[in-house]
């Protein structure tokens, strides 16, 4: 499977939620996410040491949806600015495998 790149958009002190479809390369559908279980952290770079875990799963395995989100209080605590995002899926057999990565922008407001 090829890794998907998507940026999103997080408003500090706002709930958050993205959903991501799954598509099998081989026959254009839904891949079947049956028995995967999924991991999602966001970061201010590749080697920061600190990060925020998403919460992460699988919405619709027969429709291969996963959704993200975080908290109002993990959206206040996420510093200004691009930082970076990545989705890791694990298969039944335990193979591991980045399917969806990207930038995230943090916007910050005014109340």
């Amino acid at each position: 499977m090829a890794v998907y790149v998507a940026n999103l958009v997080i408003n500090q002190g706002a709930d958050f939620s993205q959903t991501f479809t799954l598509e099998d390369t081989n026959s254009n559908s839904a891949q079947n996410l049956s028995g995967y279980s999924v991991d999602a952290a966001i970061s201010k770079h590749h080697a920061s040491t600190t990060k925020t875990n998403f919460s992460a799963a699988i919405s619709n395995a027969a429709g291969g949806e996963i959704k993200l989100t975080l908290t109002d209080t993990q959206t206040a605590a996420l510093a200004a600015g691009r930082q970076v995002y990545d989705i890791l899926l694990t298969a039944p057999d335990g193979t591991k495998e980045r399917v969806v990565e990207g930038m995230a922008l943090v916007r910050d407001g005014v109340t």
